[in-house]
């Protein structure tokens, strides 16, 4: 996958993604103990849909697009992020919007342009801070942080086939020095068989208590496609089984509908 975020912002993959960040970050926030979040691969923070490269690519109107004009209930507190923060919102600046005055956030970034666009989103903003770092190497760098708790973000860009393996070595990476907190990593799905051997590895990692959230817009079997997405969720929150699924059926009925093969499901690939 040939991958700049900004041709794909607000896509099917995006609403997925956020719907359940949005849900992890709430439940983190039950506690009034302060969190710390970790966006290791961070973007520019928000993207314009009507310009530029999201607008050449067109694939927000299929995701995003579609949701806006008649928000079911389970996608309310994300689309009403989407609808007030203007623009269309990237995991920095939902996570920002989310932040209560103890909260922290760290974001990672290498590419030039979208590291000058946080840089500028986030000047002056004690709780926010802006690294010019790889993202794999700040799962080490930056874990554990002081407030114990809190949730860690992956969401690479899937230019090279290891990267579930890069993956699978970051969570471990996190894991270790962050034990007490929340990994979520957002993959591809193309076709299975790479899902599957990503599930393997895990399965054989020695971490425990590991959910997968997946959405699939259309059978899995075209590996040159994006046919659709999963977070994959370390130390879930309680009840993240459960109420993740509405959150996927919304999905599901609102962009899937009229394609052959569209589901969604949430399974445990590793028990606690």
């Amino acid at each position: 996958m040939n991958y700049r975020h900004a041709f794909h912002a607000g896509n099917f993959g995006d609403c997925v993604k956020h719907a359940l960040l949005v849900w992890l970050i709430d439940a983190l926030q039950a506690k009034p103990a302060p969190i710390f979040v970790l966006d290791s691969h961070a973007g520019a923070g928000r993207y314009d849909l009507e310009a530029g490269p999201a607008q050449r690519t067109g694939e927000w109107r299929q995701g995003i697009g579609r949701l806006l004009d008649s928000p079911p209930p389970a996608l309310a507190r994300y689309l009403g992020f989407v609808r007030t923060l203007g623009l269309y919102p990237g995991s920095p600046v939902l996570i920002r919007a989310m932040l209560r005055p103890d909260d922290r956030l760290a974001c990672c970034e290498l590419q030039p342009d979208d590291l000058f666009q946080l840089r500028r989103l986030f000047a002056r903003d004690h709780q926010v801070a802006v690294h010019q770092r790889d993202g794999w190497g700040a799962l080490g760098g930056l874990l554990p942080p002081k407030e114990r708790r809190g949730l860690v973000l992956i969401d690479p860009p899937f230019e090279n086939p290891d990267e579930f393996s890069d993956v699978v070595a970051g969570l471990l990476t996190a894991h270790g020095r962050f034990r007490t907190g929340v990994l979520a990593a957002w993959y591809p799905i193309k076709h299975r068989a790479p899902v599957r051997g990503f599930f393997t590895a895990l399965e054989q990692s020695g971490m425990r208590d590991i959910v997968a959230a997946e959405f699939l817009l259309r059978e899995p079997v075209l590996p040159d496609r994006l046919n659709g997405c999963g977070l994959l969720v370390v130390n879930p929150p309680f009840h993240f089984e459960h109420d993740a699924l509405p959150i996927l059926q919304a999905l599901l009925e609102h962009l899937g509908r009229n394609e052959r093969g569209a589901s969604a499901a949430v399974t445990r690939v590793v028990d606690e």
